[in-house]
């Protein structure tokens, strides 16, 4: 399993170009998740997640997934889970403090988002972990954040194109008039 985390790592770039297309699935999906119901949908996908990210990153399904904003390393395995940097206890070499024949959770972070394009975002500091949300999918929650934030988005497009136009609603004609018959048509010709 170790191995893997660090060929993770090392491929991060990869990973993070798959990483958006399962994210642009699962934006695409929201309607039929939606149809099914989210509460249907949760085990079967949290199944797959659990698998998938167990044996690539040892995820620890923690609900609240950041491996594409920390280099493709989880830092719910450092020891002490910490999830905005090392602890200062950070031995030579980049190993653990806690575990020495471990290398440091977020040294592998920054060094797996230095191959990244949004590896940028290591810097972003994380919200704490929402213990509520241990085991569920963070797929498919992220997947219906961002689909809900689309339709919200469209949606607004629209009432802002309906309220640039309110007057024009009410004297707006439901249907066209006619336009009057030319002179000639309206005579009728006699023998």
């Amino acid at each position: 399993m170790y191995r893997l985390r660090l060929l993770a790592v090392r491929h991060a770039a990869g990973l993070e170009r798959l990483y958006r297309l399962l994210e642009r699935t699962m934006v695409a999906l929201d309607p039929l998740f939606a149809h099914i119901s989210y509460d249907r949908v949760e085990r079967p996908v949290a199944f797959v997640e659990r698998a998938t990210k167990g044996l690539l990153f040892d995820c620890q399904m923690c609900g609240q997934c950041v491996l594409s904003s920390t280099g493709m390393s989880c830092p719910m395995n450092c020891p002490k889970q910490l999830r905005n940097g090392p602890c200062g206890g950070v031995r030579e070499g980049g190993f653990c403090e806690v575990k020495p024949e471990m290398r440091c959770v977020w040294v592998l972070a920054w060094e797996g988002a230095a191959r990244m394009e949004g590896g940028a975002r290591i810097r972003e500091v994380l919200p704490p972990v929402d213990h509520r949300l241990a085991g569920s999918s963070a797929w498919l929650r992220v997947g219906r954040e961002k689909a809900a934030a689309l339709r919200e988005a469209r949606d607004a497009g629209r009432t802002t194109l309906a309220r640039a136009f309110p007057r024009a609603r009410t004297i707006e004609p439901a249907t066209t008039p006619l336009a009057d018959e030319p002179p000639r048509a309206s005579r009728t010709t006699g023998p």
